[in-house]
């Protein structure tokens, strides 16, 4: 019968490394409670380790943000799936998506804006910005 081998341990800046985050972006998700702190070891001056998991949740988070989810909802998603809530999951989603469509129509507002702006602003230059003066208006 053969024995699995315990997963092996790492260091702070090991698991920063496979997650591909510097070690700060740990310590502030551990800060806001997204990753645990381990207890320091006993052994090897007392280091905090980490294990496969924690790159995992450490991923899991850096790729909720990549889908545009806030600290909180990131959260809330890490406890839901411990959970097995997929309901509350895809409402979640669904909410963040719907706001992902407000921010791309009022980036496409904004852009338009710009757009006629520039338009106005090719004429010759004397006079004032047609540019600037919409800014302050």
């Amino acid at each position: 019968m053969v024995q699995s081998q315990p997963a092996p341990r790492m260091t702070v800046a090991a698991l920063a490394r496979a997650a591909d985050v510097n070690v700060e972006t740990v310590r502030f998700y551990q800060r806001r409670n997204l990753m645990p702190t381990p207890l320091r070891s006993g052994e090897g001056g007392g280091f905090r380790t980490y294990g496969p998991d924690d790159v995992r949740r450490l991923r899991f988070i850096r790729t909720a943000q990549g889908a545009g989810f806030t600290l909180s909802e990131i959260g809330e998603l890490l406890a839901l799936d411990a959970g097995h809530d997929h309901a509350r999951v895809q409402a979640l989603a669904g909410r963040r998506l719907v706001m992902l469509d407000q921010q791309i129509a009022e980036l496409a507002a904004a852009r338009l804006a710009l757009g006629l702006l520039l338009d106005r602003c090719s004429g010759p230059d004397a006079g004032p910005c047609p540019i600037l003066g919409a800014f302050e208006s």
